[in-house]
């Protein structure tokens, strides 16, 4: 089944890496034009196989709308130029990113049952995009622990199928590894701070004080300027003694590989509940930093640190099998 992957964020590239390993040669990668995201395709040798690329840009800012429309010509061209030659796309998989399905649609040759259009998601607050996704995807494909009552809606009106996943997005493409009880003097802390210009993350941003890391020896990976290399963004995770960061995404992957991770945003994801039920070394911090609670969150943060050997570990769910499963079965072409 020849399939268009849709790479819109660093995240999505590693969620789909084990699928786009053991993807058809006539495959296509439509990928957003971000540092990260470039940064990854452009040093992927040895772990992606090569994938004819259509870069495309990211709908944010002023121009936005203009972005969205070149894009979904981009796209649609891609797709006609594809059926026109005799090799149609058949499927077409995204992680919240649904211009691509709106494309695929907009060709009546492509509404026939053979045809596919997965919508992943696990960011109940991204309602533009479910709004788009639930007109021209046929799978939709959410976690168990989803939170309804964030998502518009979206999870009561989708008239096509769905499929539930038990863990995070993380469990599919991070493992679970080994971490080292020792803790340095001054302890090691990654920092990400957002630019917040996305579209459901300019209303989240909560500043950081530099005051949150003193003391601390300091790696900053923020969003401006990108990770130097972001295939070894889980060893740098893993290997650091805590995580100070506004990324929503960068805190779950912290915590599943057992790094004590202080979130700074007023984000609200079924995941992160999740996480805290399940007792992940998460400490979520919502409003202004300032006050006596802010202080008393920052000095559990830096204590949990030196707890990590006290820790349970986390549970395992079979995430990563049950998402395989979900996208390799084929149509009869």
């Amino acid at each position: 089944m020849r399939t268009c992957w849709v790479l819109d964020h660093p995240a999505h590239v590693r969620l789909l890496t084990g699928q786009l390993q053991t993807s058809e040669t006539r495959d296509i990668i439509v990928a957003t034009r971000r540092p990260e995201v470039e940064k990854m395709l452009g040093t992927s040798e040895g772990i992606l196989p090569r994938r004819e690329i259509i870069w495309v840009e990211r709908p944010i800012g002023k121009a936005k709308r203009r972005k969205a429309l070149q894009r979904l010509r981009t796209v649609k061209k891609v797709f006609k130029d594809a059926l026109r030659n005799g090799m149609p796309v058949q499927r077409v998989v995204s992680i919240g990113a649904p211009l691509e399905h709106w494309a695929h649609a907009s060709i009546r040759k492509h509404r026939g049952s053979s045809y596919e259009r997965w919508y992943i998601s696990d960011t109940e607050i991204n309602h533009l995009a479910h709004t788009l996704a639930k007109k021209y995807a046929t799978d939709v494909v959410i976690p168990t622990h989803w939170d309804s009552s964030l998502d518009g809606g979206f999870e009561a009106s989708v008239g096509c199928r769905i499929h539930r996943l038990d863990g995070l997005h993380g469990h599919i493409h991070l493992k679970p590894q080994l971490k080292s009880k020792h803790v340095r003097n001054p302890p090691h802390i990654l920092v990400r701070r957002l630019l917040g210009d996305g579209h459901h993350d300019e209303d989240e941003i909560v500043p950081i004080p530099s005051s949150a890391w003193d003391g601390c020896d300091v790696t900053f990976v923020d969003e401006e300027h990108g990770i130097e290399d972001p295939w070894k963004l889980d060893s740098m995770l893993s290997s650091s003694d805590g995580v100070i960061t506004q990324s929503v995404t960068m805190a779950s992957e912290a915590v599943i590989l057992g790094t004590p991770t202080l979130l700074v945003s007023s984000a609200k994801r079924g995941f992160l509940d999740r996480l805290e039920r399940d007792g992940a070394p998460l400490f979520r911090w919502q409003k202004p930093c300032e006050g006596d609670e802010w202080l008393n969150l920052k000095a559990q943060f830096l204590a949990g640190i030196h707890l990590t050997d006290a820790l349970e570990e986390m549970s395992w769910p079979e995430a990563l099998n049950q998402f395989n499963a979900l996208l390799s079965a084929d149509v009869e072409e």
